[in-house]
């Protein structure tokens, strides 16, 4: 790597992380806040209980041990050893996610460069990945899908370095990186298309015949880890309507395509790209036909990867709907290739206008990133019941911090224990009845949280209630009956 794409790489770092820095301590607020705390609490809990990486837990867990299995906890796990070194610090996570996010910044400009073998190409993609309004929202949040986007990203990277100099230890670390994202989220697995397009591209031009056993099992047998993980945690997963996709589609089909227009329309454009990389996107499939690039070895190995993203995309379509932007995160290296592909052919066209347009374009990108991102870290609008952030230290001192409570409404069951550093059981919709809270309070429950008077004030559930401990805003404690 030249020293000028290092300088252009560093400054690109150093810009993301001047327009990050004032969130850096911020609590977790506003979109897919729900996520956010769900791997937090686990980060928190296996940093306050258990560092055993089997046993991620949650806080909704009534007097059981929470222990909860999704995809397999390597983030979680590492950030909470950073936990150990220096402290319980939502800025220790977040400076955690964005070196995380760097490394994938790389990983583009790897992958990229491995791919055509341009510098400068390379470097269009990772700067305008850098600015997404997705990539960069998660760059600093506490969510799994970045480490698995990561590794995928390297996992990508390396074996397109593998198909130029074919040492069997670059084929071992790609499909080790690629496992480690499919451990990190599931549908990372995916990736895994990129390198069977490329073999299938062979084996029809009768090429590596002899030798593809060797090259497969190389590649494949670190899977023998997710797979192993999710043969054991999937079973427990009830109802969980990412693993039934759309064949549980309980929306219409009116409703269906409209999720499928909104995606294509608003959030590829707005979210996933930025307005400011879109021509360089469409652009990317103009030179894609004029360079005839399907005859080229790679474009087999992104074509199979594009239908397998799609074919996950029109799966889980029903889950995405309208604001579920980080399923989308697997798209990102395929669309960023083409983003990198359109920028570079563009600039290189013989007419000092059109270099100096896309080099502006490109400039444009932080700010039209900032623009669409500013109001995702306000606090007016934190993505729950503002009073909860608010009066959190309050609320937090309101019951003994190893106090068993019963806190709604919460639809997550994640958002409310977090921020109230707390755990029991969760309701939410106003669905609490007497027998319900009788038999928690039965199980070990001392106190409830409740910011809903159509509960705590229902004549049935009163009985229960032993007094008010404290009314901040909308939300109220109390002691219930017998927890003295």
């Amino acid at each position: 790597m030249s020293r000028f794409s290092w300088l252009i790489l560093f400054l690109t770092a150093g810009i993301s992380l001047i327009m990050h820095a004032p969130h850096l301590q911020k609590d977790l607020i506003s979109v897919h806040v729900w996520r956010q705390t769900q791997t937090q609490s686990t980060i928190q809990n296996f940093y306050e209980e258990d560092m055993n990486i089997l046993n991620p837990r949650r806080n909704d867990r009534g007097a059981g041990e929470g222990i909860f299995r999704m995809e397999f906890p390597l983030m979680q796990w590492g950030v909470a050893l950073l936990y150990k070194a220096l402290g319980n610090d939502i800025m220790v996570t977040r400076l955690a996610m964005f070196l995380i996010s760097l490394f994938s910044m790389l990983g583009i400009w790897f992958l990229l460069f491995q791919a055509f073998g341009h510098e400068k190409l390379a470097l269009m993609g990772a700067w305008a990945i850098t600015f997404s309004p997705t990539f960069f929202y998660y760059a600093i949040n506490p969510m799994p899908d970045n480490l698995a986007l990561c590794c995928g990203i390297w996992g990508l990277g390396v074996f397109l370095s593998w198909t130029k100099k074919p040492a069997s230890w670059r084929l071992l670390i790609s499909g080790l990186l690629l496992s480690l994202a499919t451990l990190s989220k599931l549908p990372f697995v995916l990736y895994f298309a990129f390198p069977a397009g490329y073999f299938l591209y062979d084996w029809i031009q009768n090429r590596w015949r002899n030798e593809f056993v060797r090259y497969a099992f190389l590649l494949l047998i670190p899977l023998v880890f997710p797979a192993a993980w999710y043969i054991w945690v999937i079973p427990g997963w009830e109802g969980n309507g990412v693993v039934a996709g759309v064949f549980d589609n309980q929306i219409g089909w009116g409703t269906f395509f409209d999720y499928v227009q909104h995606n294509l329309i608003s959030t590829l454009p707005e979210l996933l790209l930025n307005y400011g990389s879109v021509p360089f996107f469409l652009a990317g499939f103009y030179f894609l036909g004029k360079r005839k690039a399907h005859s080229q070895l790679s474009f087999a190995a992104f074509a199979l990867l594009g239908l397998a993203l799609a074919a996950y995309f029109f799966f889980e379509i029903n889950m995405i709907a309208k604001v579920h932007a980080y399923y989308l995160m697997p798209f990102f290296p395929l669309l960023f290739t083409l983003v990198g592909y359109g920028a570079w052919h563009l600039s290189e066209i013989r007419k000092p206008l059109s270099r100096y347009l896309v080099y502006g374009i490109l400039l444009l990108l932080p700010l039209t990133c900032f623009l669409r991102t500013q109001a995702r870290w306000q606090y007016e609008k934190p993505g729950f019941n503002p009073d909860i952030l608010t009066y959190k230290t309050e609320l937090q001192a309101a019951s003994p911090g190893d106090a068993l409570c019963v806190v709604g409404n919460d639809a997550s069951h994640y958002i409310l224990f977090y921020h109230l550093n707390r755990k029991g059981w969760g309701f939410d919709h106003d669905q609490l009845t007497a027998a319900q809270l009788e038999s928690m309070i039965n199980s070990g429950a001392e106190y409830l949280y409740s910011d809903s008077r159509t509960v705590d004030q229902n004549p049935d559930i009163q009985p229960y209630l032993d007094s008010l401990v404290l009314e901040k805003g909308s939300v109220r404690v109390f002691r219930l009956l017998g927890s003295h």
